[in-house]
Parts: structure tokens; sequence; C-alpha cells
């Protein structure tokens, strides 16, 4: 790592800071979205400069573009500035200051960055790169570890998102009765989508392919470079998205009915699962992709491209049926 590259990193933490500082202070909410999504590019740069590339574009999605998205669309349930403070604020702020006083602290028992002789670069690192090419034969062990050697893990955080899409559907999945279906946070100037302004709906309408193309290349190259089935569930959420402000919502619906979207949040944890049945069914273990096929390394390849096509499919499904869910209700 070259001295400008450090000075480049500390600059950006030190706007990290400033943006966190404005945050918090903001009384503005829509201020306040659009800062958390300024914080969420930085720090993906900052994890960009430290070569984690992967975790480095999922920030990029996540946090800058579809979260942004989504607080948006909750705008349209609440004020739009935040309600005056209560008696309890300063227990908060005390609580707040005495957990990053110890995250602080914990950081001094943490190795420098870089180090060598860190216990993850003298026994876990090494053996994944040793074995990776072996066993797996791709170019990312990012996609490797997450996929085939922590398999598990990766079932547990699909799961996770389809736990938590279920959960938000059930909370906000119905509208209330009486409320328009269409939210006033999706329409302008009275007409649902931007189909008046015809700038930005051409403009929409010549980039969503082009961001579909990059979701499938995110999708079935991530075994070569960073990207897998969470990046480009998020890629792939965001141009339909991109779709309802331009046609509006009444149109992306159409183009994925609300039962498609459902089959889909389903889908991820099913695939991955019977994945790992059929393991078991060859003669494998539960998740060992190598029994898939004649070749173990050809195994491993199939493996991953089923259950890293699941991720994808399940991380469409919950963000575009979460993003209905609020665009459904209308403004208190």
């Amino acid at each position: 790592m070259t001295v400008f590259t450090v000075f480049f990193i500390i600059f950006l933490l030190t706007l990290l800071v400033i943006t966190a500082l404005a945050i918090v202070q903001t009384k503005n909410l829509f201020a306040a979205a659009m800062l958390s999504g300024i914080f969420s590019l930085l720090s993906a740069m900052v994890f960009f400069l430290l070569d984690a590339a992967d975790v480095a574009l999922t920030e990029a999605a996540v946090g800058a573009g579809i979260s942004t998205v989504l607080f948006l669309g909750a705008l349209a349930l609440t004020a739009e500035h935040e309600r005056a403070g209560t008696a309890g604020r300063l227990a908060a702020l005390g609580v707040v200051t005495v957990i990053a006083a110890l995250l602080v602290y914990a950081t001094f028992d943490m190795p420098r960055l870089g180090d060598p002789n860190a216990p993850a670069q003298l026994h876990v690192a090494p053996w994944y790169l040793e074995k990776t090419p072996e066993y797996i034969d791709v170019p990312n062990v990012v996609t490797a570890v997450l996929a085939s050697f922590r398999g598990y893990d990766t079932l547990g955080e699909t799961f996770v998102v389809f736990t938590a899409g279920i959960g938000v559907l059930f909370l906000l999945g119905k509208a209330p009765v009486g409320q328009p279906k269409v939210s006033p946070a999706m329409t302008f100037a009275g007409k649902a989508g931007l189909r008046h302004y015809q700038i930005p709906r051409v403009v929409g309408r010549l980039l969503i392919p082009f961001i579909l193309l990059f979701a499938l290349y995110v999708q079935f190259h991530g075994d070569f470079s960073p990207g897998g089935g969470f990046q480009a569930g998020v890629i792939v959420a965001a141009s339909v998205v991109l779709y309802a402000l331009l046609e509006g919502e009444e149109q992306a619906r159409l183009a994925l009915p609300a039962g498609l979207l459902k089959l889909m949040i389903a889908a991820g944890p099913l695939l991955y699962g019977l994945t790992g049945v059929a393991c078991m069914l060859l003669g494998g273990n539960f998740l060992d992709y190598s029994a898939l096929a004649h070749d173990p390394v050809h195994g491993q390849h199939y493996g991953i491209l089923i259950i890293e096509a699941g991720v994808g499919i399940t991380v469409t499904g919950v963000l575009i049926s979460i993003f209905h869910s609020f665009a459904a209700r209308g403004a208190k």
C-alpha cells in the first residue's frame, strides 16, 4: 500500500466521521437518507482501497443503492422532520458513548493492518489460498470460501434474507383499508412515474438493459471477479425500482407479479437445500458439491453456480417486494 493510498484512506475516513455527525445532527429526514447513501458510498471506496472488492461492491449496491431508495420510500410513511427530543436522549447518548469506547478499546488487541504475523495470515488464509486451486479451481478465493468451504454460513445468510423479507412483508404487506394502491411518494405532478418527463424516461429506459446485463455479469462471473448472488440480486432489484420510478409502480407489478415475487423469495433457500440433499443422494455430504459430477472440481463449479443463482433470485424477490410494500402505503 503506497503512502498516497494511506493518506487517501485517512481522508475518506475523515469524511465518514463528518458525514456520520451530519446524519446525527440533521433534523430533515430526507437529508439524513441522502447522507446515509453518501456514507455507504464512502465506505465502499474505503473497502475497495483495502482490496476488499467484493465487500465494496456489496456496500455500494446495498448501502448506497437500494437502501437509499427504501429509506426514501419509508419517508412517505412518516413526517419530513425528526420529532423533538425526548427525556431519554441523554441516556441513549451515554449508552452509545460507552459502547463506542468499548469498541475502540477492543481494537487495541487487533493486529495492525496487513500484519503478516496476524493469526488469520498464519493459519486460515494460507490454507484457503493453497487448497482452492486444488479443490475448486476458481480464481476468486472469496467465492470459493463463501459458496463452498463455508457453504453452511451462506445457507444461513440466505435464510436470514428470506426471514427478513417475510417479516417486512408481514408488517407492511397490506395497505390500510381505504388507502390508494399507489403511494403519493410514487407520483410526480399527480401522475404515476415519470412518464411525462421525456429526458429521464428515455435515459432511464436506455440504462435498464445495461444494468441488467451488468447484473448477469456479476452473477455468473463471480468465480473469476468480485460478485455473486447477493450483489447481482441487488442490482437486478435496482433496475426494477428504476423501471417503477419511470413507468409507475403498477407497470412494475405487471412485469413481476406478486405471486412470482413470492416464489422468488422462497426459491433461494429451497434451491440451496435441494442442492445439499442432491449431494447426499449422490454419495457425498450435505453441500459437498464434489458429488454432483464425476470430476469433483466440475461438481464444485455446478454447485456454486446453482446456489449463487438461488441467492440472487431470493435477494431480488425480497428487495422488490419490500419496495412494493413501502410504495403501496400512503403518506401520513
